[in-house]
């Protein structure tokens, strides 16, 4: 495997039955960045993660995770790896600072607790039984106990799903520092913005399959040529769009014409497509 490498993967598949729920994953995640994973419910991203994380078997390709295959669920790779789970049970009765040192205890080198509960933004509920925290407070716990053994990876499934958008921000903000710390992340969300805000890369899945891959400002339409979006108000106030792969043009066409007959182009403007855009039109059934 490279070095610069955190995961390969190639070829894999997994099949339920009759069921292919992955079909020929290619896809390589380099250390040290925040790759996501996109589609719809159903396309097989958990599943993937799940292969990746060595809590479901493989049908079929080659799985390599920070230089081990997750399938024979090494000790020292489940030493060097974070998880945040859509969903996870809680000691109801323990309190955050209690819970935290007892997964500290499983770990040859923890973060330490204190350090962890300002990290995710838990300050002040420290004493707090799990029981008695909102559903976001319990997402941040769950982020925190993916962070405790100070993880060189980290798997993120849906991790802001019942923040408000405060509190989402002061995850995209941890989840940032994670970067900066060197680690790698692969962020799984249907926070479409939540992706173009962190991630270095993603990937679109859909059925089973990769559609597209790259850094999120730089997807294009699904033919892979970048359509822009030119929008303008004429003379009598009615908004007007167009889409080109030439917004020079179109836009010197415009000015000309308007120029010719003297009016002005008001509110004027020319957007690329965002990550919204691109998974729309690649995820739209037919």
């Amino acid at each position: 495997m490279n070095d610069e490498l955190a995961i390969e993967v190639r070829g894999l598949r997994k099949r339920y039955g009759d069921l292919e729920a992955v079909r020929g994953l290619d896809f390589a995640v380099r250390r040290g960045e925040v790759y996501g994973l996109l589609g719809p419910n159903g396309a097989g991203k958990t599943t993937t993660v799940e292969i990746l994380e060595g809590y479901r078997d493989r049908s079929d390709g080659d799985v390599t995770v920070l230089g081990h295959d997750p399938q024979l669920r090494a000790r020292e790779l489940r030493e060097r790896v974070g998880i945040v789970l859509q969903s996870t049970g809680i000691y109801r009765h323990l309190t955050v600072r209690e819970v935290l040192a007892h997964f500290a205890g499983l770990y040859p080198a923890p973060r330490g607790v204190e350090e962890v509960i300002e990290l995710v933004g838990l300050g002040g509920k420290e004493d707090a039984r799990t029981r008695t925290l909102s559903g976001g407070q319990l997402r941040r716990l769950d982020l925190a106990l993916a962070l405790i053994g100070d993880p060189e990876l980290i798997f993120l499934d849906e991790p802001t799903t019942g923040f408000d958008p405060a509190a989402r921000r002061g995850a995209w903000d941890t989840i940032r520092s994670l970067k900066a710390l060197g680690k790698t992340v692969v962020l799984t969300t249907h926070y479409l913005d939540e992706a173009q805000a962190l991630a270095d890369r993603v990937a679109i899945v859909k059925d089973g399959r990769i559609l597209v891959e790259g850094a999120p400002s730089e997807l294009g339409a699904g033919d892979g040529a970048t359509r822009y979006r030119v929008a303008w108000r004429n003379g009598s106030g009615l908004l007007n769009q167009r889409e080109t792969d030439d917004p020079t043009s179109l836009l010197h066409e415009l000015t000309s014409a308007a120029l010719e007959r003297g009016e002005r182009l008001d509110s004027l403007s020319v957007t690329r497509p965002t990550l919204e855009d691109v998974y729309l039109e690649l995820t739209a059934d037919a």
